[in-house]
Protein backbone atom coordinates (compact mmCIF):
# COMPACT_ATOMS: atom_id res chain seq x y z
CA UNK A 1 0.00 0.00 0.00
CA UNK A 2 3.16 2.87 0.96
CA UNK A 3 4.36 1.55 -1.85
CA UNK A 4 1.09 2.59 -4.03
CA UNK A 5 0.37 5.55 -2.50
CA UNK A 6 4.48 6.70 -3.14
CA UNK A 7 4.21 5.72 -6.77
CA UNK A 8 0.87 7.96 -7.42
CA UNK A 9 2.46 10.82 -5.59
CA UNK A 10 5.46 10.98 -7.88
CA UNK A 11 3.25 10.43 -10.90
CA UNK A 12 1.13 13.50 -9.68
CA UNK A 13 4.01 15.50 -9.58
CA UNK A 14 5.31 14.58 -12.30
CA UNK A 15 1.86 15.76 -14.11
CA UNK A 16 1.49 18.33 -12.37
CA UNK A 17 5.42 20.34 -12.68
CA UNK A 18 4.40 21.60 -16.10
CA UNK A 19 1.38 22.85 -15.35
CA UNK A 20 3.40 24.87 -12.29
CA UNK A 21 6.37 25.47 -14.86
CA UNK A 22 3.97 27.43 -17.57
CA UNK A 23 2.26 29.50 -14.81
CA UNK A 24 5.03 30.66 -13.05
CA UNK A 25 7.37 31.08 -16.16
CA UNK A 26 4.96 33.28 -17.84
CA UNK A 27 4.55 35.18 -15.02
CA UNK A 28 8.03 36.12 -14.36
CA UNK A 29 9.63 35.74 -17.80
CA UNK A 30 6.30 37.12 -19.80
CA UNK A 31 4.94 39.88 -17.87
CA UNK A 32 7.88 40.53 -15.95
CA UNK A 33 6.09 40.56 -12.32
CA UNK A 34 6.58 38.98 -8.86
CA UNK A 35 4.97 36.29 -7.39
CA UNK A 36 2.90 38.46 -4.82
CA UNK A 37 2.75 35.36 -2.83
CA UNK A 38 5.64 33.05 -3.03
CA UNK A 39 4.55 31.05 -0.14
CA UNK A 40 1.10 30.97 -0.34
CA UNK A 41 1.46 29.75 -3.96
CA UNK A 42 4.30 26.79 -2.85
CA UNK A 43 1.51 25.61 0.06
CA UNK A 44 -1.12 25.34 -2.54
CA UNK A 45 1.33 23.35 -5.19
CA UNK A 46 1.91 21.11 -2.00
CA UNK A 47 -2.82 20.75 -1.78
CA UNK A 48 -3.42 20.29 -5.27
CA UNK A 49 -0.77 17.81 -5.31
CA UNK A 50 -1.72 15.76 -2.55
CA UNK A 51 -5.32 16.01 -3.51
CA UNK A 52 -4.64 15.13 -6.73
CA UNK A 53 -2.72 11.87 -5.18
CA UNK A 54 -5.79 11.14 -2.63
CA UNK A 55 -8.24 11.59 -5.25
CA UNK A 56 -6.38 9.14 -7.93
CA UNK A 57 -6.14 6.75 -5.24
CA UNK A 58 -9.74 6.70 -4.21
CA UNK A 59 -10.27 5.50 -7.52
CA UNK A 60 -7.60 3.13 -7.96
CA UNK A 61 -8.97 1.63 -4.94
CA UNK A 62 -12.32 1.93 -4.70
CA UNK A 63 -14.43 3.63 -7.94
CA UNK A 64 -13.23 1.51 -10.50
CA UNK A 65 -13.29 -1.52 -8.35
CA UNK A 66 -16.90 -0.25 -7.07
CA UNK A 67 -18.17 0.11 -10.77
CA UNK A 68 -16.85 -3.27 -11.79
CA UNK A 69 -18.34 -5.03 -9.20
CA UNK A 70 -21.66 -3.75 -9.93
CA UNK A 71 -21.35 -4.48 -13.76
CA UNK A 72 -20.72 -8.25 -12.91
CA UNK A 73 -23.66 -8.40 -9.94
CA UNK A 74 -25.90 -7.03 -12.35
CA UNK A 75 -24.75 -9.01 -15.24
CA UNK A 76 -24.68 -12.19 -13.74
CA UNK A 77 -26.41 -15.17 -14.83
CA UNK A 78 -27.76 -15.96 -11.30
CA UNK A 79 -29.56 -12.23 -11.42
CA UNK A 80 -30.23 -11.43 -14.86
CA UNK A 81 -34.12 -12.44 -15.51
CA UNK A 82 -34.59 -14.48 -18.45
CA UNK A 83 -37.01 -13.07 -20.96
CA UNK A 84 -38.02 -16.56 -22.32
CA UNK A 85 -35.96 -15.84 -25.25
CA UNK A 86 -33.05 -17.48 -26.74
CA UNK A 87 -30.91 -14.76 -27.11
CA UNK A 88 -27.57 -17.11 -28.15
CA UNK A 89 -24.27 -14.85 -28.73
CA UNK A 90 -26.24 -11.58 -28.43
CA UNK A 91 -27.78 -11.17 -25.12
CA UNK A 92 -31.68 -10.03 -25.26
CA UNK A 93 -31.42 -6.44 -24.29
CA UNK A 94 -35.07 -6.69 -22.03
CA UNK A 95 -32.81 -8.93 -19.84
CA UNK A 96 -30.50 -6.38 -18.60
CA UNK A 97 -32.97 -3.64 -17.49
CA UNK A 98 -31.46 -3.25 -13.94
CA UNK A 99 -28.28 -2.13 -15.80
CA UNK A 100 -30.56 0.42 -17.85
CA UNK A 101 -31.91 1.36 -14.20
CA UNK A 102 -28.57 1.81 -12.33
CA UNK A 103 -26.72 3.40 -15.11
CA UNK A 104 -29.83 6.20 -15.46
CA UNK A 105 -29.37 6.48 -11.46
CA UNK A 106 -25.95 6.79 -11.02
CA UNK A 107 -25.70 9.27 -14.26
CA UNK A 108 -28.12 11.81 -12.04
CA UNK A 109 -26.59 11.69 -8.94
CA UNK A 110 -23.22 11.73 -9.61
CA UNK A 111 -24.18 14.38 -12.19
CA UNK A 112 -25.73 16.82 -9.24
CA UNK A 113 -22.74 16.22 -7.17
CA UNK A 114 -20.26 17.58 -9.76
CA UNK A 115 -18.30 20.57 -8.42
CA UNK A 116 -17.66 21.98 -12.14
CA UNK A 117 -21.68 22.09 -12.71
CA UNK A 118 -22.53 24.12 -10.08
CA UNK A 119 -20.06 26.41 -10.38
CA UNK A 120 -21.14 26.86 -14.14
CA UNK A 121 -24.88 27.01 -13.36
CA UNK A 122 -23.78 29.57 -10.48
CA UNK A 123 -22.01 31.48 -13.16
CA UNK A 124 -24.73 31.05 -15.52
CA UNK A 125 -27.43 32.80 -13.18
CA UNK A 126 -25.09 35.51 -12.09
CA UNK A 127 -24.54 36.63 -16.01
CA UNK A 128 -28.77 35.70 -16.89
CA UNK A 129 -29.39 38.01 -13.97
CA UNK A 130 -31.42 35.15 -12.20
CA UNK A 131 -33.44 34.27 -15.29
CA UNK A 132 -31.25 30.63 -15.17
CA UNK A 133 -32.16 28.92 -11.94
CA UNK A 134 -29.34 26.72 -10.83
CA UNK A 135 -31.52 23.60 -9.73
CA UNK A 136 -33.08 23.68 -12.99
CA UNK A 137 -29.57 24.14 -14.95
CA UNK A 138 -28.43 21.28 -13.27
CA UNK A 139 -31.72 18.83 -13.39
CA UNK A 140 -32.08 19.07 -17.05
CA UNK A 141 -28.34 18.18 -17.07
CA UNK A 142 -28.31 15.46 -14.55
CA UNK A 143 -31.25 14.03 -16.87
CA UNK A 144 -29.65 14.46 -19.95
CA UNK A 145 -26.33 12.25 -18.35
CA UNK A 146 -28.85 9.49 -16.86
CA UNK A 147 -30.37 9.17 -20.50
CA UNK A 148 -27.23 8.85 -22.43
CA UNK A 149 -25.77 6.57 -20.06
CA UNK A 150 -28.39 4.72 -20.27
CA UNK A 151 -28.62 4.55 -23.87
CA UNK A 152 -25.04 4.01 -23.52
CA UNK A 153 -25.17 0.87 -21.41
CA UNK A 154 -28.23 -0.38 -24.11
CA UNK A 155 -25.44 0.08 -27.00
CA UNK A 156 -22.96 -1.87 -24.90
CA UNK A 157 -25.43 -5.00 -24.57
CA UNK A 158 -26.72 -4.87 -28.35
CA UNK A 159 -23.40 -4.27 -29.50
CA UNK A 160 -24.43 -1.67 -31.78
CA UNK A 161 -21.42 0.60 -33.23
CA UNK A 162 -21.09 3.78 -31.29
CA UNK A 163 -21.07 5.89 -34.78
CA UNK A 164 -24.26 6.08 -35.20
CA UNK A 165 -25.94 6.91 -31.93
CA UNK A 166 -23.48 9.97 -32.14
CA UNK A 167 -24.06 10.80 -35.92
CA UNK A 168 -27.99 10.90 -34.93
CA UNK A 169 -26.92 12.62 -31.30
CA UNK A 170 -25.12 15.59 -33.18
CA UNK A 171 -27.74 15.94 -36.02
CA UNK A 172 -30.26 16.35 -33.53
CA UNK A 173 -28.23 18.69 -31.38
CA UNK A 174 -27.81 21.01 -35.05
CA UNK A 175 -31.19 20.79 -35.31
CA UNK A 176 -32.20 22.12 -31.84
CA UNK A 177 -29.74 24.88 -31.85
CA UNK A 178 -31.43 26.09 -35.42
CA UNK A 179 -34.72 26.56 -33.41
CA UNK A 180 -33.63 27.36 -30.07
CA UNK A 181 -32.66 30.99 -28.21
CA UNK A 182 -29.62 32.18 -29.42
CA UNK A 183 -28.71 33.43 -25.33
CA UNK A 184 -28.84 29.13 -24.40
CA UNK A 185 -26.43 28.00 -27.08
CA UNK A 186 -22.92 28.02 -25.74
CA UNK A 187 -23.94 27.59 -22.04
CA UNK A 188 -25.85 24.04 -23.60
CA UNK A 189 -22.98 22.88 -25.11
CA UNK A 190 -20.47 24.19 -22.32
CA UNK A 191 -22.89 21.83 -20.10
CA UNK A 192 -21.95 18.66 -22.18
CA UNK A 193 -17.93 19.51 -20.97
CA UNK A 194 -18.68 20.08 -17.46
CA UNK A 195 -20.45 16.87 -16.77
CA UNK A 196 -17.40 14.88 -17.66
CA UNK A 197 -15.60 15.56 -14.71
CA UNK A 198 -14.44 14.68 -11.21
CA UNK A 199 -17.02 12.80 -10.41
CA UNK A 200 -18.75 11.41 -13.29
CA UNK A 201 -16.25 9.99 -15.33
CA UNK A 202 -14.49 7.41 -12.74
CA UNK A 203 -18.06 5.33 -12.06
CA UNK A 204 -18.95 5.61 -15.52
CA UNK A 205 -15.89 4.24 -17.15
CA UNK A 206 -15.98 1.65 -15.09
CA UNK A 207 -19.13 0.91 -15.33
CA UNK A 208 -18.44 0.67 -18.96
CA UNK A 209 -15.74 -1.65 -18.76
CA UNK A 210 -17.03 -3.40 -16.60
CA UNK A 211 -20.49 -4.25 -17.86
CA UNK A 212 -18.32 -5.16 -21.61
CA UNK A 213 -16.10 -7.46 -19.89
CA UNK A 214 -19.17 -9.17 -18.25
CA UNK A 215 -21.91 -9.19 -21.39
CA UNK A 216 -21.43 -12.10 -23.71
CA UNK A 217 -19.63 -11.55 -27.34
CA UNK A 218 -18.66 -7.67 -26.26
CA UNK A 219 -14.92 -6.49 -26.19
CA UNK A 220 -13.65 -4.43 -23.78
CA UNK A 221 -11.69 -1.82 -26.31
CA UNK A 222 -14.39 -1.54 -28.58
CA UNK A 223 -17.52 -1.67 -26.52
CA UNK A 224 -16.27 -0.96 -22.98
CA UNK A 225 -15.58 2.89 -23.61
CA UNK A 226 -18.07 5.17 -25.50
CA UNK A 227 -20.14 6.25 -22.51
CA UNK A 228 -18.32 9.21 -21.13
CA UNK A 229 -19.16 9.85 -25.43
CA UNK A 230 -22.99 9.78 -24.47
CA UNK A 231 -22.70 11.40 -21.16
CA UNK A 232 -21.28 14.58 -23.03
CA UNK A 233 -23.58 14.89 -25.81
CA UNK A 234 -27.24 14.35 -23.76
CA UNK A 235 -26.74 17.21 -21.61
CA UNK A 236 -26.62 19.31 -25.13
CA UNK A 237 -29.93 17.96 -26.09
CA UNK A 238 -31.25 18.58 -22.36
CA UNK A 239 -30.31 21.99 -21.83
CA UNK A 240 -31.98 23.35 -25.26
CA UNK A 241 -34.92 21.45 -25.19
CA UNK A 242 -35.21 22.83 -21.60
CA UNK A 243 -35.00 26.24 -22.81
CA UNK A 244 -37.28 25.55 -25.74
CA UNK A 245 -40.07 24.30 -23.03
CA UNK A 246 -39.46 27.20 -21.02
CA UNK A 247 -39.62 29.91 -23.98
CA UNK A 248 -42.65 28.11 -25.03
CA UNK A 249 -44.19 28.62 -21.77
CA UNK A 250 -43.37 32.00 -21.64
CA UNK A 251 -45.41 32.56 -24.89
CA UNK A 252 -48.07 30.86 -23.90
CA UNK A 253 -48.14 32.97 -20.45
CA UNK A 254 -47.57 35.99 -22.48
CA UNK A 255 -50.27 35.52 -24.85
CA UNK A 256 -53.57 36.51 -22.77
CA UNK A 257 -52.06 39.07 -21.65
CA UNK A 258 -51.39 40.97 -24.92
CA UNK A 259 -55.15 40.65 -25.52
CA UNK A 260 -56.95 43.94 -25.23
CA UNK A 261 -59.91 44.54 -22.56
CA UNK A 262 -62.41 43.84 -25.31
CA UNK A 263 -60.68 40.65 -26.67
CA UNK A 264 -60.51 39.46 -23.26
CA UNK A 265 -64.13 39.67 -22.17
CA UNK A 266 -65.18 38.08 -25.66
CA UNK A 267 -62.88 35.23 -24.61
Amino acid sequence: MTELVVRVIVATVRDVLPVAVIIIGFQVLVLRQPLRNPRRVAIGLVYVVLGLALFLLGLEEALFPIGRAMAEQLTAPGFVAPSGVESGPVPHWLDYYWVYLFAFAIGFSTTLAEPALIAVAIKAREVSGGTVHVSQLRIAVALGVAVGIMLGTYRIVVGHPIHLYMVAGYLLVVVQTWFAPREIIPLAYDSGGVTTSTVTVPLVAALGLGLAETVPGRNPIVDGFGLIAFASLFPIVAVIAYAQLAAWAGRRRRRPESKGPRQRRRA
